[in-house]
């Protein structure tokens, strides 16, 4: 019985985590993060992108961390290329302007 009910426990442990991490996989990118992404934009709507000077600025403003997962971000977004990518414009500005440091 104490072992019928330790893989039953086990079981249900194992099926939880794996559902946590699962969820956690799900997670939006650097990119959809407004607190990040607004630095770079003139308007709320995060529609029109600042001037190369201002992008720039902005870019050495964030954390290397910051600059990192933005980066990996876009490069991932590039090697996906669909019709549902939504930052062209800031990733080729990235690339352009802040990608080197």
């Amino acid at each position: 019985m104490n072992i019928k009910m330790i893989c039953v426990g086990a079981m249900t442990l194992s099926m939880l985590a794996g559902s946590a991490l699962a969820a956690a996989d799900k997670g939006t990118s650097a990119l959809d993060d407004p607190a990040k992404m607004q630095p770079f934009y003139t308007d709320s709507s995060m529609k029109k992108m600042r001037s190369s000077d201002e992008f720039t600025k902005a870019w050495k403003a964030l954390t290397p961390e910051d600059q990192k997962m933005m980066m990996t971000a876009c490069d991932d977004e590039a090697k996906d290329a669909n019709a549902a990518n939504s930052h062209p414009e800031f990733c080729s500005s990235v690339k352009a302007n802040g990608g080197s440091k």
